[in-house]
């Protein structure tokens, strides 16, 4: 049973800076793909960044240079280091999972490219 829970999330002024997390469990995969989306009120659920067993990585275009993904040794925590936060960044920002081998995209992840999902944690801007 896949379990992945996001947190971190929080009020952030422009420019600001936040890093969220998302612990996986209930899985061990030698190989797999995992990634970050985030959905605006109103707006469909977009991919932001994705990681894979090669140690590749891929953003999309909107935050490359802003934000980083990256997982912990044990490779059971994902992170996403958000700088240079811009009202345009807030939402519900979810984690998935794949198993298996890729080919690392170098493209943001889309919906259909991961199959197990969090919750999410909200990102909110405060003036």
């Amino acid at each position: 049973h896949v379990e992945l829970v996001e947190s971190g999330g929080g009020s952030v002024q422009s420019g600001g800076s936040l890093r969220l997390s998302c612990a996986a469990s209930g899985y061990i995969y030698s190989q797999f793909s995992m990634g970050w989306f985030r959905q605006a009120p109103g707006k469909e659920r977009e991919g932001v960044a994705a990681i894979f067993s090669t140690g590749d990585t891929a953003y999309a275009d909107s935050v490359k240079g802003r934000f980083t993904i990256s997982q912990d040794s044990a490779e059971t925590t994902l992170y996403l280091q958000m700088n240079s936060l811009k009202p345009e960044d807030r939402g519900m920002y979810y984690c998935a999972t794949r198993e298996g081998y890729t080919t690392p995209w170098h493209r943001a992840p889309r919906i259909n490219d991961l199959d197990f999902w969090g919750q999410g944690t909200q990102v909110t801007f405060v003036s």
